[in-house]
């Protein structure tokens, strides 16, 4: 019933998010906040509007007065797409001006929570029921390390666990970031969809990897864990690990339904003798519980032999039982950290394993980051030095295999890592370097 003009005025106060949430209130709205009058102006306030002036001899840019040809020569909503445009390459510009440097241990971007925070990044869980209702989950948690990021989600209100058939892991990033002041969450955002879980008979379908007093903590590749209050056998938390190879990636440049696919290795020719199999890697090693980080090393010069493939994997030894000169202790009580709104916890025994492994060029070549959890062996000790109770812990998945054994020592309390191995799949390897093995 209000006047169209008086509407108009009343848009030409509110700043450029505002305008858009106003756009998708109804039909009419939405043609009056594309007026090209009202975004000019704000477009003109961010970017100085620029014409190029063609003389005999050079190329000259001056700045001009953009007035009535500007407003009327343009289809309505013109000048709204080029201040978005505009926009998102700054945005895209700055970040990639951040991730540009990069760490020669890791092989990974020095400055990856520097480019997230500038590019507005966050992340949400979407659970989704058995009758098509989404429960969306944005309060969270974040925790940076060396090469991966952990998300904790926690709520008063979580759904049904009985009720929920998936889970859905998004990046959101707002339209238009803004550096000065924290992302809108009514503001307009973009969903690229990162990982999908199927939660139906969650207890008997996934990994069970630890529990404390109040909790069981259940494990879901990728990286996905899913704390169960004991008594309810409700959600009480979820918390998700990213790595940060591709993570930026995977997390603005997919779709709300389909995920960024990474673009293919071009194999590249070993250009040594392939009996020599892999030479000269480089591994960047993180275990850590949340808040405490238990280890963090680089390990150089790994190589194994084309002899060494068996069963279709290529050993990698990092840490050797027969030499205890490298072998290293764990700092700290092993445990992974949860909290909620009124509780909190550490799961014993359990922790978040990053792993990255990089080529003989230092090129990242095999990334993860996911829970995982130690445990008890029957196999005695064989290891004068220690003579304690051995631990194991293993982690697989369609890449590649990681086996950790420990042992406990009892007079100063701690872990020693022993042995450590990496199987890297020869699918892997075969289609990275366009080799046979």
């Amino acid at each position: 019933s209000m006047p169209s003009e008086m509407l108009m005025k009343i848009f030409s106060y509110l700043d450029a998010v505002s305008l858009l949430c106003v756009g998708c209130v109804n039909r009419h709205f939405y043609h009056l906040a594309n007026d090209n009058g009202i975004w000019l102006k704000i477009y003109s306030s961010c970017f100085q509007p620029k014409r190029t002036i063609w003389k005999m001899k050079s190329e000259q840019t001056e700045t001009v007065s953009l007035g009535y040809a500007a407003l009327h020569d343009r289809k309505p909503g013109y000048w709204k797409k080029e201040y978005i445009f505009k926009q998102i390459a700054a945005v895209k510009t700055r970040v990639m001006r951040l991730v540009k440097p990069v760490d020669p241990y890791t092989g990974l971007p020095c400055k990856n929570k520097e480019a997230m925070k500038a590019s507005g990044l966050s992340w949400i869980i979407v659970l989704k029921d058995k009758n098509g209702k989404e429960h969306v989950m944005e309060k969270a948690n974040l925790s940076f390390k060396d090469t991966s990021v952990t998300i904790l989600w926690y709520s008063t209100n979580w759904p049904c666990l009985d009720i929920l058939s998936t889970l859905k892991l998004f990046g959101v990033t707002p339209l238009l970031p803004d550096q000065s002041r924290a992302p809108s969450k009514n503001g307009p955002r973009r969903r690229s969809l990162i990982a999908e879980y199927h939660l139906a008979n969650l207890t008997e379908s996934s990994t069970a990897v630890g529990a404390d007093k109040l909790v069981q903590v259940f494990s879901l590749n990728p990286g996905l864990v899913v704390g169960l209050w004991k008594e309810k056998n409700e959600i009480a938390f979820v918390m998700a690990s990213l790595h940060y190879h591709q993570l930026l990636e995977r997390s603005t440049l997919g779709s709300a339904t389909v995920q960024y696919v990474l673009p293919p290795n071009k194999p590249v020719l070993d250009d040594v003798d392939p009996e020599y199999g892999l030479h000269d890697y480089s591994l960047h090693l993180d275990m850590h519980g949340g808040s405490c980080t238990y280890l963090c090393g680089t390990f150089k010069s790994l190589s194994c032999r084309k002899g060494d493939v068996e069963n279709g994997y290529l050993r990698l030894i990092v840490v050797s039982l027969k030499d205890n000169t490298k072998h290293l202790p764990l700092i700290g009580t092993v445990g992974l950290s949860w909290e909620t709104d009124v509780f909190k916890g550490n799961v014993k025994d359990c922790y978040v394993m990053d792993v990255t492994l990089l080529d003989e060029t230092g090129k990242p070549f095999w990334c993860f980051s996911a829970p995982v959890y130690m445990e008890l062996s029957s196999r005695a000790s064989s290891v004068f030095d220690y003579m304690g109770h051995i631990y194991t812990t293993d982690y697989a998945d369609s890449e590649g295999k990681v086996c950790v054994e420990l042992e406990w020592l009892e007079e100063t309390k701690e872990y020693f890592i022993v042995n450590l191995v990496l199987y890297i799949s020869t699918k892997k390897v075969n289609n990275w370097y366009g080799t046979n093995y």
